[in-house]
C-alpha cells in the first residue's frame, strides 16, 4: 500500500523518513501483521469482496472462487492446488503485494484476470490486459468436442477463422480442435492484435494462426474458409448503461454494438456467404439477446446451441441458408 505524504514543511529526507515509519507502522498493526497464512490471506480477500459487493463476471462464480484465483496467481502457486498451502506462512514483502491486489479488485473494481495478467479457458492459459476483454465464451466447450456434429471430422476441417479474435483465445482452441486447419484470427483493433500474437506466440502456433487487422471481413477480401466462429461485440445500448464496474475496465469496442447489439451480427449475417466455402458454417455467440436477433431476421433457420454455461447464446447457420449463398 502506498501513503502520500501531505503538507510541505517537511524537506525529502523526512518525507522519506515518516514513510519508512508509516509503512513500518501498517507492518505491526492490521492486515499486513495479523494475516500470516493463506488460509489467512484467503478469508481476508472473501469478507472483502463481499463487503465490497465485486461482481463476478469474469470465468469464476463468486466471490470465495475470485480470492483464490487472486491469492493463488499472486503467490505463483498452481489454480488447482489450494490446499497443500493453506497454512503456508506468507513473507512480509508479499502481504504488500496481495493487499495491493486485494484493494485493487474490491476498490478500483478491477478484474482479477488483469491484476495477474493471465485468464483461463478450460485448461488453456492466456496472457491478457486491458487491451483485450478477459476471455469468456460458449465457444471454449463447444470446441472441445470438435464442434460436433456441425463438424463431422474435425481433421478435414482446412480453413477456419476467428472473427473478433481479441486475445487470441478462440483462434488458439480452434488450432487445437481441427489440427490440419490453417486458422486466422481477425480483429479490427491493433492492440488486441499484439495480445494476440503474444498468445499464440506461447502457444507455437505462430506456423498454423494468422492474425489479420479487419472490420469484419474487410480485411479478408477473397477468402474462404470451411468454418467461421465469432464471439463479436454484442452488448446493447440499454446493457452497456447497466454493466457492472468490472467490465468498464474492459474495451468499449469489444462490448458496445450499437443501440440492440447487433451492429457487427448484422454485417457478419450478410457477408458471410461470401467467405466460406460451400458446405462451411458460420456460428456466432450473441449472449441472451436470441429474441432481438430472431426479430432482426425473422426468415433465417437460426440453429441455437446448448452449453453447461446456458442455452440459446450461439447460433449457427449454414452457407446455404445465409443471405447471398446463391452468389
Amino acid at each position: 500500500m502506498t501513503h502520500s505524504i501531505q503538507g510541505h514543511d517537511h524537506d525529502h529526507a523526512d518525507a522519506e523518513h515518516d514513510h519508512a515509519h508509516e509503512h513500518d507502522h501498517e507492518h505491526e498493526s492490521g492486515p499486513l501483521a495479523e494475516l500470516v497464512t493463506v488460509r489467512d490471506w484467503l478469508r481476508y480477500a472473501v469478507t472483502r469482496f463481499n463487503r465490497a459487493h465485486i461482481f463476478c463476471g469474469h470465468g469464476v462464480h463468486d466471490s470465495y472462487d475470485e480470492a483464490v484465483w487472486l491469492l493463488l496467481s499472486s503467490l505463483a502457486l498452481p489454480l488447482d492446488r489450494l490446499e497443500p498451502f493453506l497454512d503456508a506462512c506468507i513473507p512480509g514483502e508479499e502481504r504488500v503485494a496481495l493487499l495491493e491486489a486485494i484493494e485493487r479488485r474490491a476498490v478500483d473494481r478491477v478484474p482479477t484476470a488483469y491484476i495477474v495478467g493471465e485468464a483461463w479457458l478450460g485448461d488453456f492459459r492466456f496472457s491478457v490486459d486491458e487491451r483485450v476483454i478477459v476471455p469468456r465464451s460458449f465457444f471454449a466447450e463447444l470446441l472441445e468436442d470438435g464442434f460436433a456434429p456441425w463438424v463431422a471430422d474435425p481433421d478435414a476441417v482446412g480453413s477456419a477463422l476467428d472473427l473478433c479474435t481479441g486475445s487470441g483465445c478462440l483462434a488458439i482452441l480452434m488450432a487445437h480442435a481441427f489440427p490440419k486447419a490453417a486458422v486466422t484470427g481477425a480483429d479490427l483493433s491493433d492492440d488486441a492484435l499484439e495480445v494476440a500474437q503474444q498468445n499464440v506466440a506461447d502457444y507455437g502456433l505462430e506456423e498454423r494462426i494468422e492474425l489479420v487487422r479487419s472490420d469484419v471481413f474487410s480485411g479478408l477480401a477473397g477468402r474462404r474458409f470451411d468454418l467461421i466462429l465469432s464471439n463479436p461485440p454484442y452488448v446493447t445500448a440499454d446493457a452497456m448503461d447497466a454493466l457492472p464496474p468490472e467490465y468498464l475496465h474492459e474495451p468499449r469496442m469489444a462490448l458496445a454494438a450499437g443501440e440492440d447489439g447487433l451492429e457487427v451480427v448484422r454485417r457478419l449475417i450478410a457477408e458471410a456467404a461470401d467467405h466460406l466455402n460451400p458446405d462451411g458454417v458460420l456460428a456466432v455467440e450473441v449472449g441472451h439477446n436470441r429474441a432481438i436477433v430472431e426479430a432482426a431476421f425473422p426468415d433465417l433457420p437460426f440453429n441455437w446451441l446448448s452449453t453447461r454455461g446456458g442455452d440459446d447464446m450461439v447460433f449457427v447457420l449454414n452457407r446455404a441458408d445465409l443471405p447471398g449463398a446463391a452468389r
